[in-house]
C-alpha cells in the first residue's frame, strides 16, 4: 500500500477532515459554487476612513451601511456575548463581530446547535468565510463588521502556520509560496505591485504605439544572447528543439515584415546558474522601433523607468537596501541619466586607460584580481579583455542610474558598427548596458542589418562554438535570409522585468520577485 504523504498523517488535518464530514451532515456545503461579495476590506478602510458611521447598537438594527465580504480567517476569539474575528483579503484585513443571538449561519439546521456554537466547534483558522452585515466603529475607533449571515466557502484541512514561529525558513517559504502569500502581508503587496508595474510598462508602451506580440517559445534554433539552452525533444516530429534564450531574432523576422514598433513580455530560458539576481526562468521585455538608433533608446528607457517611479512612488528617488550590506541606499531614476563608454567607466572607475594598455598588460590585472580561470583570461581577444575588466571593476560601483555605451565588437555579433571612424576602428559598436544598485538592467543596440556583415560575425561564433564555447550564438540561416530581404534601421532592448521589480519594491533576491522561483527537487 502507498504511504500517505505526510500532510495527512498531521494530527490537525485529522481533526479538520472529521469537522468536515460533521458539517456535510448537518447540510451545510464546505465548498460552494461562488459568492457575491459587494467590497473588499481595502476598500472599506479608505471609503469610511474618516465618516463617522454608527456604533453596534445601530449596526444590529441595520441602521449602518450593509456590504458583503469574503475571506480567509485569520484571528477568533470569544468575548462573552460576542466573538471577535479578522478575515483576510487580497489586499487587506478587517474585523468581524459574530453575535450569538443575531448572526446566523447560512443552511445550518440543527435544533441542537446555534450557529455561534457551529463557529467555535466546526471552523477553523483557515476557513474562508463569506460574511454580510453592517459597519460600525468600536469604542477603539476599529472599523468593524457586525455578521449578520455567515456562509462557509470553504473547510481547510490544513493549519496555517503560527503567527510568530511559523513560516521564518526562506526556501520553505519559496517552496509553498502559497503559504508565503497568506502569513506575510509584505509579500502579496510585493506581487500586486508587480502585476502595477507590468501594467504602467504595457500602457508606456502602448502609448508610444508599440504593438505587443507573442513568439515561440519552442525553437529549433535558439539566438539572441550568450547563454546555454535548456534542450527538449519533440515526439510529433522526433527532433531536439530547444526553449528559447531570447526573444530577439523573431521580433527581428517581424519587424522585417513590416510592423515598426513591437514588444514582447515574456519567459525566456537560460541553463545557468541561481543566484541573487539570476534564475534559469525569467522574464524579458523586449521592444524594437524601426527608424531608430541606441540614443533614442536611451532616452525612451530613461523615461519609461521615471515614469513608473512617479506613479508608483510620487517622485524619482527610489530607496532600496543593499542585501550585503544592510545598507539603505537612494537612487535617483529622473531623466537623463550619466551616459559613459566603456573605456570611460573603466577610466573613472577602474582607473585604468585601457586604450593605452597592451593585450598582455590586460590580461596581468585580470589575473591579479584572481576571479577568473586564467585559461579564459588567455584565450580572450582584446575586446573581450575590455568587456572582462569593465565586469570585474566597474559594475558594482554603478550605484546611480548609467548608461554604458560603445562596447567592443566580441560582446555581441547582432549590433551595428560604429557610426563614428575611430570607434569603428577601434572595433566598437553602438551597443549599451544600463545598470544601477552595481546591477545590469536592460541591453541595446542600433541593430545590425546589413545580411553580408551579420553572417560573417555569426560565422566567427561558430568557430568560437567548435573551439568549446558553449555559449556562442549558432548560425541561423533563416533569420539571414531575413535580414537579406531587408530589414529597415532600428534600435532594439532587452529589459529584465524582474530586475525592474526587484528594485521598486525593494526585494532582495529575484526569487522574492517570482511567485515559483526555480528549487531543487526534494524527491
Amino acid at each position: 500500500m502507498t504511504e500517505k504523504p505526510s500532510y495527512q498523517q498531521h494530527e490537525e488535518f485529522q481533526n479538520r477532515t472529521k469537522k468536515l464530514e460533521e458539517i456535510r451532515q448537518l447540510g451545510i456545503d464546505p465548498y460552494p459554487h461562488r459568492y457575491d461579495p459587494t467590497h473588499s476590506a481595502e476598500e472599506l478602510c479608505k471609503e469610511y476612513h474618516e465618516k463617522e458611521i454608527g456604533d453596534s447598537e445601530m449596526a444590529a438594527a441595520g441602521k449602518t451601511p450593509f456590504v458583503t465580504l469574503a475571506g480567509r480567517l485569520i484571528l477568533f476569539r470569544s468575548m462573552g456575548k460576542n466573538i471577535f474575528a479578522h478575515i483576510q483579503e487580497e489586499a487587506g484585513k478587517i474585523q468581524l463581530m459574530f453575535n450569538r443571538d443575531l448572526t446566523q449561519v447560512h443552511d445550518l439546521a440543527s435544533p441542537e446547535l446555534t450557529s455561534v456554537k457551529f463557529l467555535e466547534k466546526k471552523i477553523d483558522l483557515g476557513d474562508i468565510l463569506g460574511v454580510e452585515g453592517h459597519l460600525f466603529r468600536t469604542h477603539k475607533g476599529e472599523l468593524t463588521l457586525f455578521v449578520k449571515k455567515v456562509t462557509l466557502l470553504c473547510k481547510s484541512l490544513l493549519p496555517l502556520p503560527e503567527k510568530h514561529s511559523g513560516l521564518n525558513d526562506k526556501e520553505l517559504r519559496y517552496r509553498k509560496r502559497w503559504l508565503d502569500l497568506i502569513t506575510h502581508e509584505e509579500v502579496r503587496k510585493r506581487f500586486l505591485l508587480r502585476s502595477r508595474i507590468v501594467k504602467i510598462v504595457r500602457d508606456y508602451l502602448s502609448d508610444n504605439e508599440f504593438l505587443e506580440v507573442e513568439t515561440p517559445i519552442l525553437q529549433n534554433v535558439y539566438g539572441g544572447a550568450e547563454a546555454r539552452p535548456f534542450l527538449t525533444h519533440m515526439n510529433a516530429t522526433d527532433q531536439d528543439i530547444y526553449l528559447r534564450i531570447s526573444l530577439e531574432i523573431s521580433l527581428k523576422k517581424i519587424l522585417t515584415g513590416g510592423i515598426e514598433r513591437i514588444y514582447e513580455i515574456g519567459k525566456v530560458f537560460r541553463n545557468e546558474g541561481i543566484d541573487r539576481t539570476h534564475n534559469p526562468e525569467f522574464t524579458m521585455l523586449e521592444a524594437y522601433a524601426a527608424y531608430w538608433d541606441y540614443n533614442d533608446m536611451m532616452v525612451f528607457l530613461e523615461k519609461l523607468v521615471e515614469k513608473i517611479a512617479l506613479e508608483l512612488l510620487g517622485t524619482t528617488q527610489v530607496s532600496y537596501t543593499l542585501p550585503e550590506e544592510e545598507k539603505q541606499v537612494t537612487i535617483d531614476v529622473r531623466a537623463p541619466w550619466k551616459r559613459m563608454t566603456m573605456c570611460e567607466s573603466l577610466a573613472v572607475y577602474g582607473g585604468l586607460t585601457v586604450e593605452r594598455l597592451s593585450d598582455e598588460e590586460m590580461r596581468e590585472v585580470l589575473k591579479k584580481l584572481n576571479k577568473l580561470d586564467p585559461k579564459v583570461v588567455d584565450k580572450a581577444p582584446r575586446g573581450s579583455l575590455v568587456a572582462l575588466l569593465f565586469d570585474e571593476l566597474v559594475v558594482d560601483k554603478l550605484m546611480q542610474p548609467h548608461h554604458i555605451t560603445d562596447h567592443p565588437i566580441e560582446t555581441t555579433p547582432l549590433c551595428k558598427l560604429h557610426r563614428d571612424p575611430q570607434s569603428r576602428k577601434r572595433g566598437l559598436v553602438e551597443r549599451f548596458e544600463s545598470f544601477f544598485l552595481g546591477k545590469e538592467l536592460c541591453n541595446a543596440y542600433s541593430e545590425l542589418n546589413d545580411p553580408e556583415l551579420q553572417r560573417a560575425l555569426l560565422e566567427e561564433q561558430v568557430k568560437k562554438r567548435e573551439a568549446g564555447d558553449e555559449e556562442a550564438h549558432p548560425l541561423d540561416e533563416e533569420f539571414i535570409e531575413a535580414v537579406c530581404q531587408g530589414m529597415p534601421p532600428a534600435s532594439g532592448i532587452g529589459i529584465g522585468m524582474d530586475r525592474l521589480v526587484i528594485l521598486f519594491t525593494n526585494a532582495p533576491s529575484i526569487r522574492d520577485v517570482l511567485f515559483f522561483p526555480i528549487m531543487k527537487s526534494t524527491q
